[in-house]
């Protein structure tokens, strides 16, 4: 009788320990108690004077609006996850130039 009594506490343990391992490991691949705060450092390698005209949401990271001190203007696109900007659209290009 009293090892019936050890082996149901133990089980009992053990499907606790389960239960809080299962959801841990949920709340971690869903992104829910990720560090770091969501901060990204990145440099744009923009010249002196440049201002950011504004910011959207892409796709795949986002769209950085920037006008040039000469004038001109473009929209960056950067990928926060690697930090760092992966293409430029100049309007009145003929194309999309990748960095």
């Amino acid at each position: 009788m009293r090892a019936l009594k050890i082996l149901v506490v133990v089980m009992g343990v053990l499907i606790v320990a389960g239960t809080v391992t299962l959801v841990a490991l949920v709340v971690q691949r869903a992104g829910g108690l990720a560090g770091g705060g969501g901060r990204v450092a990145l440099a744009l390698d923009q010249p002196a004077g440049t201002r950011i005209a504004g910011i959207a949401a892409a796709e795949q990271g986002l769209a950085v609006w920037v006008q040039r001190p000469d004038g001109t203007e473009s929209v960056l696109l950067i990928d926060p996850r690697r930090g760092r900007v992966t293409g430029e659209i100049t309007p009145g290009a003929g194309g999309v130039p990748q960095r």
